[in-house]
């Protein structure tokens, strides 16, 4: 099973602690010596679920949205960053330079186009900007990849 994340980035503590929960509730749902975990690696959600499928004895495969997206993380965000790409089995690549939000739709979509199944981190509102997190979920419903919501109830951001 091949299954993709997206989701919102800084969340408070409290709401991280719930995601972490069901992430691992839904990464146990699969067979793990066949999972494999489809991550942008973001801070936040991205990067949880890559530990999580990783901690699991999964494989991880990095969607990268551009070559100047790692410099668009926070910098604290670098070490994980690193690490992560570097337990990858495969880093897919869109071919764009620039880390704006038409690359990061782009990642989105090769990472769609490579999953079974989406995670979303998702509060059900719209996008705060294009290529949000509801922009994924929206272009992964039209292309028949299942979604399935991960968001604790009366969880704001």
């Amino acid at each position: 099973m091949r299954v993709g994340i997206t989701g919102h980035r800084g969340l408070s503590l409290l709401v991280e602690r719930e995601v972490r929960v069901l992430m691992a509730e839904a990464v146990a749902r699969h067979d793990l010596a066949e999972l494999v975990g489809i991550s942008c690696i973001a801070d936040g959600p991205d990067a949880w679920f890559a530990d999580a499928v990783l901690d699991a004895g999964g494989r991880l495969e990095v969607v990268v949205p551009a070559t100047k997206y790692r410099e668009s993380l926070p910098d604290w965000h670098h070490p994980v960053y690193d690490r992560l790409i570097a337990q990858a089995a495969d880093v897919h690549h869109t071919g764009m330079t620039v880390s704006d939000s038409a690359a990061h739709m782009a990642g989105s979509e090769i990472l769609v186009g490579l999953a079974d199944e989406l995670l979303a981190v998702w509060d059900g509102e719209p996008s705060w900007g294009p290529g949000g997190t509801a922009d994924v979920v929206a272009y992964a419903e039209r292309s028949g990849v299942p979604v399935r919501v991960l968001w604790p109830a009366g969880a704001s951001r």
